[in-house]
């Protein structure tokens, strides 16, 4: 390991090495990796990208979903058999024009699909969703706990 420092020889002589002007980007060539994957690979990160909430009130059980850029008609609340929900939907890619310099790419594209196994109380014949301001939210009212009949019994004697 060489003491002398790297402006002097020009070449970097230790990752540890206070006088170099190099930083180290432990992600250098990542970026090419990621290049390589097949599209459908690379789409894969849209699923697990979208983030929903599931929250239980007395009345119901509440879904959020933050799905910013989507309209309503890009986004599909479907309810399967087996008390099963599934929010699927796709963001598009944006359009590259061939002049374009792409500095960073961040926002996942590609298709996504979340499914839920809801309770028995779950009443999945009256689910409703609504989307205001790229969140979705699907409201999955709960049947009415029932409590056990009482009767009293009269005691003979």
């Amino acid at each position: 390991m060489s003491i002398i420092p790297s402006f002097f020889t020009g070449s970097r002589s230790n990752i540890f090495d206070p006088f170099s002007s190099e930083i180290w980007d432990p992600f250098q060539g990542f970026s090419s990796v990621l290049s390589n994957l097949p599209e459908s690979f690379r789409e894969t990160t849209a699923i697990a990208n979208t983030r929903i909430d599931w929250k239980e009130t007395p009345e119901a059980h509440v879904f959020k979903a933050d799905l910013p850029g989507l309209k309503k008609e890009e986004v599909k609340v479907e309810v399967e058999e087996g008390r099963v929900l599934q929010i699927s939907g796709e963001r598009s890619r944006e359009n590259e024009e061939k002049n374009d310099k792409w500095h960073r790419v961040e926002r996942s594209s590609g298709k996504f699909l979340r499914r839920f196994r809801l309770p028995e109380n779950a009443k999945m014949d009256q689910v409703k969703a609504t989307m205001e301001n790229g969140v979705l939210t699907v409201t999955v009212p709960k049947a009415e706990v029932r409590k056990p009949a009482v009767k009293a019994i009269d005691i003979a004697g």
